[in-house]
C-alpha cells in the first residue's frame, strides 16, 4: 500500500516521500495493456487480435513506467488536498532514475518531492508609517493652458506664407553642413517639425519673414535652449552624451509653414468639451475645468500617497523565503527555464512581487475586500464610456448598445481577471489610507510627476 511521508529539510522547506508498492500500479497497468491490445494496430494481424506477450514486449515498459509515475502524482496531490500545506508553486520533483523501473520485477519504489512553505508573518502596522500627502494646488494660469491647450487641438490648420509668429509650426529639412551653409557630404539629412517658440530667440529673429523653401544656418547649441536642445540632438540621431553632437551646424530648409488657428472660446465649443452638462458662459466652463484639473491632479496625490504605503508595508513587513527552493523553482518549475545565474540574478525582484503579493491577500482576506458582480459591470462600463468619449451622449437614452457591449465583456475572463484586480487593488488602498494619517504638503504639478516618474511599479 502506498505511504506518504514529510521531513524538514530547511527553512521552510520539506521534502515528501512516495512510496508505491506493486499492490497500487500492477492492477492499472495490467488494464492498460488489455486497452492496447484492442485498440494498437500491427500490420499483420488483425484489430484486438495481437498476442498480449507481444503487447506487452513493444509497449509494456512505456506504459509500466507511465502507471507508476501516474500513481505517484495521485499519490502526492491526494495528500496535499487533504493536509492542505500552505506552499508555493508546484512541489518540485527531486532526482529519479526511471531507468531503475523494471517491468520483470515489479517492486516497492520512492520518489521524493521538494516543497515551499510560506511564511507565517504580520504586516507592519501603517499608524506608525510618516506618510506625506502632496496636493497641488490648480491655480488660473494652470487653467488658462489647458484652455490654450484644447483650443488648439480644435483648431484648424491654415498654411501661411511667411513665418509671422512664433506659434508657427514648421517642417524642416535639417542637413548637416559647416558653418557657412556648405553641405557636408554624407552627413545628416532629416525632416522634422519645430513650433517656432521652440528656438533661441536669436533663430526666431533669423526665420521670421522668412517663406517656403527658404533656408537658415544654425548651430545646434545656440538654436535651442538647453530644455529643448537634447531632444532635438536625440531626433537628429546624435549622441547626447557627447558635447560635440550640440556643436555641429545644419542647414533648415523650410518644407512647409503651418499655424493652427484656436477654436473660439463659445458654446458650442463648451458642449463639445462638457456634453451634456450645459455649460453656457466662459466662466461656468473654466469653473468646470478646474474642477476637472482638481479632480485629475486629486487622483495623482492619491496615487503618490498609495506608493509611499505599498513601501512601507514591503519594507516594514518582516517575512522569510524558502530562497533556495524558490531559485530552483525559477529555474525548472517556470513557465521559461532559467539558469543558476538567471535564477540568481531575478530573484531579488522576484521575491519583492511575491511578498506584495502574500501582503496584499493577506489584507484582502482579513478585511473582506470583495468586487460584486455589479461592481465590475459598472466599472466596465464607465471604461467604455471613457473609451468612446461620451460620444455615447449624442445617441439619445437608448443605451442597450452600451449594455450589450459590456455583457461580451464579461464574458471575457481575461477582462474580468484584469478588472477584478484593479477594482480590489483600489479598495486595498482606500483600506490602507484609512489607516494612516498623512502629512500635508503643498508641491506643483512637475514636483509631484517627478516623484510619481521615480517609482514606477505594478500594485497589481
Amino acid at each position: 500500500m502506498a505511504t506518504v511521508a514529510r521531513e524538514n529539510i530547511g527553512l521552510l522547506n520539506d521534502k515528501i516521500i512516495v512510496k508505491v508498492s506493486k499492490e497500487d500500479y500492477l492492477p492499472g497497468f495490467e488494464k492498460k495493456l488489455k486497452e492496447y491490445s484492442k485498440t494498437v494496430n500491427i500490420p499483420g494481424f488483425r484489430k484486438g487480435m495481437v498476442p498480449a506477450g507481444m503487447i506487452k514486449k513493444m509497449y509494456g515498459p512505456s506504459i509500466y513506467t507511465d502507471e507508476i509515475l501516474k500513481t505517484v502524482e495521485k499519490q502526492l496531490y491526494t495528500y496535499l488536498e487533504t493536509e492542505k500545506p500552505d506552499i508555493f508553486a508546484q512541489p518540485l520533483a527531486l532526482d529519479a532514475d526511471i531507468r531503475k523501473l523494471d517491468l520483470n520485477n515489479p517492486a516497492e519504489y520512492e520518489f521524493g518531492f521538494e516543497i515551499g512553505l510560506k511564511p507565517t508573518f504580520e504586516i507592519a502596522s501603517l499608524a506608525k508609517a510618516k506618510a506625506t500627502l502632496h496636493k497641488v494646488t490648480v491655480t488660473d494660469a494652470m487653467v488658462q493652458e489647458e484652455v490654450d491647450r484644447m483650443l488648439i487641438k480644435g483648431g484648424k490648420m491654415t498654411e501661411p506664407e511667411t513665418v509671422d509668429s512664433e506659434e508657427i509650426v514648421l517642417n524642416i529639412l535639417f542637413t548637416e553642413s559647416d558653418k557657412e551653409g556648405n553641405v557636408i557630404e554624407g552627413g545628416i539629412a532629416k525632416e522634422n517639425s519645430v513650433i517656432v517658440k521652440y528656438f533661441s530667440p536669436a533663430v526666431q529673429k533669423q526665420v521670421m519673414g522668412k517663406k517656403k523653401d527658404d533656408t537658415v544656418v544654425i548651430q545646434l547649441s545656440k538654436a535651442f535652449e538647453k530644455d529643448k536642445l537634447e531632444a532635438f540632438v536625440m531626433d537628429l540621431g546624435l549622441d547626447k552624451d557627447d558635447k560635440d553632437s550640440a556643436k555641429k551646424y545644419f542647414k533648415l530648409t523650410i518644407v512647409k509653414i503651418g499655424l493652427v488657428e484656436k477654436r473660439e472660446l463659445n458654446e458650442e465649443f463648451f458642449n463639445e468639451v462638457f456634453p451634456g452638462a450645459s455649460v453656457a458662459t466662459e466662466e461656468e466652463f473654466r469653473k468646470k475645468l478646474k474642477e476637472e484639473i482638481e479632480q485629475y491632479w486629486d487622483g495623482q496625490s492619491r496615487n503618490q500617497l498609495h506608493d509611499q504605503l505599498y513601501h512601507y508595508m514591503l519594507n516594514e513587513t518582516k517575512m522569510e523565503f524558502p530562497g533556495e527552493f524558490l531559485k530552483r523553482w525559477l529555474q525548472v518549475g517556470s513557465e521559461e527555464r532559467k539558469t543558476a545565474e538567471q535564477a540568481e540574478e531575478e530573484f531579488p525582484v522576484f521575491s519583492n512581487q511575491l511578498k506584495w503579493t502574500l501582503i496584499s491577500d493577506k489584507i484582502i482576506k482579513e478585511n473582506k475586500l470583495e468586487v460584486s458582480a455589479e461592481e465590475l459591470k459598472e466599472s466596465m462600463k464607465a471604461e467604455v464610456m471613457r473609451y468612446f468619449g461620451g460620444m455615447s451622449m449624442g445617441m439619445g437614452e437608448d443605451t442597450s448598445w452600451l449594455d450589450s457591449y459590456v455583457d461580451r465583456m464579461m464574458k471575457d475572463e481575461k477582462q474580468i481577471d484584469a478588472s477584478y484586480r484593479r477594482l480590489v487593488t483600489d479598495k486595498l488602498f482606500a483600506w490602507a489610507q484609512s489607516e494612516v494619517k498623512p502629512t500635508e504638503k503643498k508641491v506643483t504639478g512637475e514636483e509631484l510627476t517627478a516623484m510619481q516618474h521615480n517609482h514606477q511599479h505594478s500594485f497589481t
